[in-house]
């Protein structure tokens, strides 16, 4: 028997308050301000294996043109009731563009990023720039960066797209413009304009002094990945310190104008591991990750995963998360730390308990 049940006047008050719209704390304060995370999503695994060939399936049923924009397969976290949404602040999608297809121009508030798998033979085109994209490479579509792709071989490629959709809409800041009905530069320059501009190490065009929220360089490319990685472990070996753990290596992607992250609200990085090296921790904010090469076994909550090249890993917020190569191994990964960090809700805690 409930208070409300001895007093009617209790009853009264619950039904005045329903019919105002209100909710008092002390029956909700579980929910509202639970003692650590409860995150919707769940820890998930998506198989390249099977990506891959629906995306090709795809591409034999679906064209690309006005309308739908892209081809693009959303990554449905099981825990978000049907959303397409990988976690609850990132959006993640496989895209698949055929031979000679080309998807137009459009644009959005929502920040963007490619990472790409394997393939070339697609350029991006940013705001009239156009953008080789090839394997290992990270290309970034700014929020209301116009922007169209156009594949020039008659071979399809297909890569990992991740974007703030749903951040921006629980913000609902959501913007989206259609463009021209064709990729309006059609030309295929190995260096874009700004990597020529912004693509050289610790060295900034003096005429730019403004500061960027978003990295002005429209492509990092997987040599300059691939090097600054192994003079990691280069260096490891060497007894120098600078590398994230024992047998691991990781990089930053970052803004060459500011030194922040290259996106305002998704951080990309890139990890190196060893053979039979690991790492495990859990933190707040969820991130995705992607194997580029080799194989692991990712432990998330307990539960045992083993992933190779393509596959793909939704890590919500707190989950607990050990990762284990079993050969050499290359990871991509995107969160949404840039947001946690300027709320000042970011939190990180290594599996031994020691909170940094």
């Amino acid at each position: 028997m409930t208070a409300s049940d001895l007093d009617p006047a209790l009853d009264a008050l619950y039904d005045d308050f329903n019919r105002h719209g209100l909710l008092p704390l002390w029956t909700q304060r579980e929910g509202l301000m639970p003692l650590s995370p409860e995150p919707a999503a769940v820890p998930h695994v998506w198989k390249w294996a099977n990506l891959y060939p629906l995306a090709e399936r795809a591409g034999e049923l679906v064209p690309v043109g006005r309308g739908g924009e892209r081809r693009a397969i959303a990554l449905a976290n099981p825990g978000l009731s049907g959303q397409p949404y990988v976690t609850p602040t990132l959006w993640a999608a496989v895209q698949y563009l055929g031979p000679r297809e080309v998807a137009p121009d459009h644009r959005h508030s929502q920040n963007a990023f490619r990472f790409v798998l394997e393939g070339e033979g697609v350029w991006t085109v940013v705001n009239g720039d156009p953008v080789a994209m090839r394997r290992g490479d990270l290309l970034l579509t700014a929020g209301w960066a116009w922007h169209g792709h156009h594949n020039t071989l008659d071979e399809p490629m297909a890569w990992l797209d991740g974007l703030d959709i749903p951040l921006t809409g629980y913000l609902d800041a959501g913007f989206f413009e259609f463009g021209p009905d064709e990729v309006t530069d059609r030309s295929t320059p190995r260096t874009s304009r700004a990597e020529r501009l912004w693509g050289h190490a610790g060295l900034r065009p003096v005429a730019f002094q403004d500061s960027p929220s978003s990295s002005p360089l429209a492509a990092y490319r997987w040599e300059q990945t691939d090097a600054a990685l192994e003079a990691q472990l280069e260096l490891e070996n060497e007894g120098h310190p600078g590398v994230a753990g024992q047998g691991h290596a990781a990089i930053r992607y970052v803004n060459p104008a500011t030194g922040a992250d290259a996106l305002p609200t998704m951080r990309t990085e890139m990890h190196r591991l060893r053979a039979g090296a690991s790492f495990a921790h859990r933190e707040v904010g969820s991130s995705v990750w992607q194997v580029f090469d080799g194989s692991a076994t990712f432990t998330l909550d307990g539960n045992s995963n083993t992933v190779s090249r393509g596959d793909l890993v939704a890590v919500p917020s707190w989950c607990s998360l050990e990762v284990v190569a079993a050969e050499r191994l290359d990871l991509f990964r995107f969160s949404d730390a840039p947001v946690l960090e300027r709320l000042e809700l970011a939190r990180q805690q290594t599996l031994d308990g020691a909170k940094r």
